[in-house]
């Protein structure tokens, strides 16, 4: 390996002045949800847990940028990006906060999908794949959704370390991205919704609009496929973090394909080889879960390159400057 574990330590010259452009990216981010916290302070019910949240991600950037100038080396600057990406875990869930006020509108989703395929997808695939090895697969995809940014994100660390930075930031930038369209654009997917509204409506073309149901339910549709898989009983912890909000357009789709991208430029066939698999399981489980509507498939297919595009611009990763060797392979047109 390039950066052998011993040299995690070893004290070096400074690379990087200020804040990283992904810490950047997280002030923005507490930010923006901060004014909607604001806004409609009256009607959020978790108003301590999202404060002390948010209160938390500053605490992080803070200890982060202090250990690294007291004591700079590859091994703080890894702590750094490291609690940036960790957050994601509790960011998630909390956009169900804000995003629960608003109408829900999956009846629109759901009739733009009928119109399109003349059915649903997400009930008729889960209904007709009936294999275990493929049910353990799709569940195996799905639940290596953050591993894979793990082994990307590792591999850029001990391989690629200059590139390090920039693509954890890409990262998490399109987690962000894909976050603050969910605050407003309320779809909980066909495993919610459905169950709302009931199977029967849903195969009947029905889609009648629940309003505000999912302010105060988080009852869902029961995963098809192999009961006793393994890949299957591990999503049931899995599920119980899950909340009926960021459907459209779908992230597990738009960032596992940017994710795809940085493996690429790499041109690791080893690195490629290990994740397209899981990403074509994942693209597929999403579906076959019944977590996203096909056209969330195709609006996180569609929307990726352009994240992606976006956040590899050296205006917004931050100044030349501030990345000692320009990564040339995120930057290309």
């Amino acid at each position: 390996m390039k950066l052998a574990l011993k040299d995690l330590l070893l004290k070096t010259e400074p690379q990087y002045k200020g804040l990283l452009s992904i810490e950047w990216l997280t002030l923005g981010y507490v930010f923006v949800t901060s004014v909607l916290m604001l806004l409609f302070a009256s009607r959020i019910e978790d108003l301590g847990g999202m404060i002390i949240l948010r209160t938390g991600a500053l605490v992080l950037i803070m200890t982060g940028y202090t250990a690294y100038r007291r004591y700079p080396s590859k091994g703080t600057l890894f702590l750094r990006v490291a609690f940036q990406i960790a957050m994601l875990a509790f960011w998630y869930p909390d956009l169900y906060n804000i995003s629960r006020l608003f109408t829900n509108a999956d009846h629109i989703i759901a009739t733009l999908e009928q119109l399109v395929f003349g059915c649903q997808p997400a009930i008729n695939f889960a209904e007709n794949v009936t294999s275990h090895f493929l049910s353990e697969c799709f569940y195996m995809g799905y639940l290596f959704y953050f591993p894979m940014i793990g082994i990307l994100l590792m591999y850029y660390f001990f391989m690629r370390n200059k590139e390090f930075v920039p693509a954890a930031t890409i990262v998490l930038g399109a987690f962000f991205t894909y976050y603050l369209v969910f605050l407003f654009v309320p779809v909980a997917g066909p495993q919610y919704y459905f169950h709302a509204i009931g199977l029967d409506a849903a195969r009947a073309g029905e889609f009648a609009p629940v309003g505000l149901w999912f302010d105060n339910s988080l009852e869902m549709l029961d995963p098809p496929g192999w009961k006793d898989g393994l890949f299957y009983q591990a999503l049931a912890v899995v599920r119980e973090s899950e909340r009926p909000v960021a459907s459209f357009p779908s992230s597990h789709v738009g960032v596992s394909t940017i994710i795809m991208i940085l493996a690429v430029r790499t041109r690791n066939k080893g690195l490629i080889g290990i994740l397209f698999p899981l990403w074509v399981f994942l693209c597929c489980a999403t579906i076959y879960i019944r977590a996203h509507y096909v056209v969330d498939i195709i609006a996180g297919f569609i929307t990726a390159p352009t994240v992606f595009w976006l956040l590899s611009r050296p205006k917004v990763l931050g100044p030349i400057s501030e990345r000692p060797s320009a990564p040339e392979s995120l930057n290309q047109e």
